[in-house]
C-alpha cells in the first residue's frame, strides 16, 4: 500500500529545500529515492520538487492566478441559495413531531401520500410553496435537515423472557422461512412488559402481532401474563385481520408455550411455531415493532391499574390503524453476501395495506374492503384520538403516584386485586 497524498506532500516540503541545495550528484540520490517512494514519474518528481514553494502565476479560464506550489487554495465561497429553508425545516419538524418521530424514508412517504390532507389542517399552516419542497424533499435530507433533533431520543430496552414449560417440544422450532410462511396470514408473536424497572407483582403487557409479508400490525394490552388474556387475544386478532390467519410463530415464554394456546391453534388448524432459544433474530420482525411500536408509543413506565389498563386498551385501538393504514414500512427484499460484505436491498417504504392490495394472493372482496376503511379513516383525526388517549394514560400514571391517588375512595385499583 502506498503513501497517501497528505503524507506525499509532508515529504515532499521536508525534500525539496535540501533536494535544490544539493550538488548535483547528491540530487540524483535523492530524486532516485523520492520516486521509489512516492511512485512519481522522474520528470514530474523534478518538475515538483524545483517549484515547491514558489510563487507562480498561470492564466485559468482567460484570467491571471496566481498561487503558491504546495500551498492548498483558499475554498471558495458558494453564494447558493438554500432551498430547503427555515419554513420548510419547520414545517418537517412539526410533522415528524406529530407522526411519532419517523425515520425520513417512511415520513417523506406519508407526506406525499396526505400532503392535500396536511395542507387542509390549520394546525400545520402549510403553504403552497413549502407544500411542493416537501413532496420534492428526499428520505436523506428530511434525515438530514432532522439530525441535530434526532439525537436527543435514545431509548433502552430489557427483555423479560421466561421459558415455557416442557410442552415447548411438542412445538416445533422454525428456523427459516419457507416459501409459504412468505404468503399473508404467517404472524410473529412477541410480549412488552411495562414494569417501570420494578417486576415485582402484576403490571400490563402489550402483545404485539406482525405479519411476516405485510407488516401488517396488531397490538394488544394484557393485564398480566396470564394464559387465558394471550388466548383472548389471539382470538380477537384473528377476527380483526383482513386476511385469513394462516400460523404463529412466537419466543419460548411461559405466555406462548402453554396447552391453551397450543390447543387453540390445532382445533383452528393454525400452525404454530417457535423460534430458537437466545435467538431474537428469529423472531426479527416482531421485535421491531417492539420498538417502534410499542416502546416509542408508551415508553417504559410502569402500568399496574385497571384504569391503566383500560385506556392502554384505547391508545392501541386508535394506532393500529396509523401503523397499517398510514405509517409506512420497509421491508428486505434480498441479501447480497460479496465476501465478507453483506448488501441488503430493500423494496421502496410504503403502508402494509397498500402491500396487501398489490398482492395477487389477496381476494378482491378483502381489497374492496381495505380500500373502503381507508377511505373512511381522516389521517389528523386518526392521530388527534390516539393523542388524546396517549395524553390520558400518561396522567393517570403520573396521578397514581401522587399521594391522594392513595386515599380512601380513590378510583386507582391494582391489576393483582381486579384481575
Amino acid at each position: 500500500m502506498g503513501l497517501t497524498m497528505r503524507e506525499k506532500k509532508a515529504l515532499t516540503n521536508e525534500i525539496a529545500v535540501r533536494y535544490r541545495k544539493a550538488s548535483k550528484k547528491d540530487k540524483q540520490q535523492i530524486l532516485d529515492e523520492f520516486c521509489v517512494t512516492t511512485a512519481y514519474h522522474r520528470k514530474y518528481a523534478v518538475q515538483l520538487l524545483n517549484s515547491w514553494g514558489k510563487r507562480k502565476v498561470q492564466l485559468i479560464a482567460g484570467e491571471a492566478v496566481e498561487f503558491v506550489v504546495g500551498r492548498p487554495r483558499k475554498p471558495r465561497t458558494r453564494n447558493r441559495t438554500r432551498v430547503y429553508d427555515q419554513s420548510v425545516h419547520r414545517a418537517l419538524k412539526q410533522l415528524w413531531e406529530f407522526f411519532d418521530y419517523q425515520c425520513g424514508k417512511r415520513l417523506v412517504v406519508l407526506i406525499r401520500a396526505n400532503i392535500e390532507v396536511l395542507k387542509a389542517e390549520p394546525q400545520f399552516a402549510i403553504e403552497e410553496a413549502v407544500a411542493l419542497k416537501l413532496c420534492s424533499m428526499s428520505a436523506a435530507t428530511a434525515d438530514r435537515l432532522l439530525k441535530h433533533d434526532r439525537e436527543r431520543l435514545q431509548l433502552k430496552g430489557r427483555s423479560h423472557t421466561q421459558h415455557g414449560p416442557l410442552l415447548k417440544h411438542q412445538i416445533p422450532v422454525r428456523t427459516h422461512f419457507s416459501w409459504d410462511e412468505r404468503l399473508p396470514g404467517f404472524l410473529e408473536l412477541d410480549t412488552v412488559h411495562h414494569e417501570g424497572s420494578n417486576a415485582a407483582g402484576e403490571y400490563c403487557l402489550t402483545l404485539t402481532a406482525t405479519d411476516v409479508f405485510s407488516g401488517w400490525t396488531e397490538l394488544r394490552a394484557l393485564p398480566n401474563r396470564a394464559h387465558r388474556w394471550v388466548h383472548q387475544a389471539v382470538i380477537d386478532i384473528r377476527a380483526t385481520l383482513p386476511f385469513p390467519l394462516k400460523g404463529i410463530d412466537s419466543d419460548n415464554g411461559g405466555e406462548f408455550i402453554n396447552k391453551e394456546l397450543l390447543n387453540y391453534c390445532r382445533s383452528s388448524d393454525v400452525t404454530f411455531t417457535r423460534g430458537r432459544p437466545y435467538r431474537k433474530n428469529d423472531n426479527c420482525f416482531v421485535e421491531q415493532k417492539n420498538d417502534i411500536a410499542v416502546r416509542h408509543t408508551v415508553g417504559y413506565y410502569r402500568f399496574d391499574t385497571d384504569a391503566e389498563y383500560k385506556t392502554l386498551q384505547q391508545v392501541y385501538l386508535h394506532l393500529c390503524p396509523l401503523l397499517n393504514y398510514f405509517y409506512a414500512s420497509v421491508k428486505l427484499v434480498e441479501k447480497i453476501r460479496t465476501g465478507a460484505r453483506v448488501k441488503r436491498v430493500y423494496e421502496a417504504p410504503q403502508p402494509p395495506y397498500q402491500r396487501l392490495l398489490a398482492s395477487p394472493l389477496v381476494s378482491e372482496q378483502t381489497k374492496e374492503q381495505l380500500r373502503s376503511t381507508a377511505a373512511s379513516l381522516h389521517i389528523v383525526e386518526q392521530k388527534r384520538l390516539f393523542d388524546r388517549s396517549l395524553a390520558h394514560l400518561l396522567q393517570i400514571q403520573r396521578n397514581k403516584n401522587r399521594p391522594e391517588a392513595h386515599l380512601p375512595g380513590s378510583s386507582t385499583t391494582t391489576l393483582g386485586k381486579n384481575s
